[in-house]
């Protein structure tokens, strides 16, 4: 299948390591033009040398904290000027810390939001013009919570369900301009991120790294954890010119884990 993603331009928020860097690179291998941001400018040059020796694309990057407008902003700016135009944006941000409703401060509240939903709508206004103009693609990545909510995850619970409503409002605003949005969710997807939740649990129940990875496997139709090259997969199809009627819809990479429908 033809992606039709040569020479087409994306912007990757959080894209230095994880979810964010693996679906950068699979849309460098389609041969796309791509744009990393992240916090960290060693981690980024790293990233960026690592996925144009690996696909030979163009790969540009640009030190971004998603929880600052300011840098977003900036981050738009420079993917127009380095990439010509955005045709496809994706959305990603690291998960807010681990807890319950009780654990939580208001500081903590105002900082999740700012994380994890504030920033795709700042990034979405700062991608749009550009998007309208190229009929481009939005995707969202989101978490498998979406559809059940996780146990000590409450504000990724509560912060990624308005991703959600974010997005199939913005699908009817924005389908007569041929502007496509989707969410992806991930399940357990053997990233550093999940490996940190791992190692909470075994911290909170008092069992070993092993154990609670054991366990989570077992709880898994798939038998195992997802690797990030699985799950990018699905993004760069919503994110490409392959995908021309899908919209508004939110998409679990999950192995089977959850079970609501």
């Amino acid at each position: 299948m033809d992606l039709e993603l040569k020479g087409k331009a994306v912007v990757v928020l959080a894209s230095s390591k994880g979810l964010g860097k693996a679906a950068a690179r699979q849309f460098a291998l389609e041969g796309a033009k791509v744009m990393l941001s992240g916090r960290s400018e060693d981690t980024l040059e790293k990233t960026a040398k690592e996925i144009h020796t690996e696909s030979d694309s163009p790969v540009y990057w640009k030190t971004c904290d998603v929880s600052k407008g300011e840098d977003i902003e900036a981050l738009m700016e420079e993917a127009k000027d380095k990439l010509g135009r955005i045709d496809v944006l994706v959305n990603n941000a690291g998960g807010p810390p681990a807890g319950t409703f009780m654990d939580m401060k208001d500081s903590d509240w105002q900082e999740a939001f700012e994380l994890t939903l504030f920033s795709f709508i700042r990034a979405i206004r700062g991608a749009l013009p550009e998007l309208k103009k190229n009929e481009g693609r939005i995707v969202n990545i989101a978490s498998a919570s979406l559809k059940e909510p996780i146990d000590h995850l409450i504000l990724s619970n509560t912060f990624r369900m308005g991703i959600a409503g974010l997005s199939k409002s913005l699908a009817r605003e924005l389908a007569p301009d041929g502007v496509l949005i989707n969410t992806v969710g991930p399940g357990r997807i053997a990233t550093d991120r999940t490996k940190k939740l791992d190692e909470k649990k075994a911290e909170r129940t008092g069992k070993s790294i092993k154990e609670i990875r054991t366990e989570l496997e077992a709880s898994i139709p798939a038998g195992r954890y997802g690797t990030p090259e699985e799950f990018a997969k699905q993004v760069v199809f919503l994110g490409s010119g392959a995908n021309t009627y899908v919209t508004g819809q939110t998409l679990l990479v999950e192995g089977g884990l959850v079970k609501a429908y």
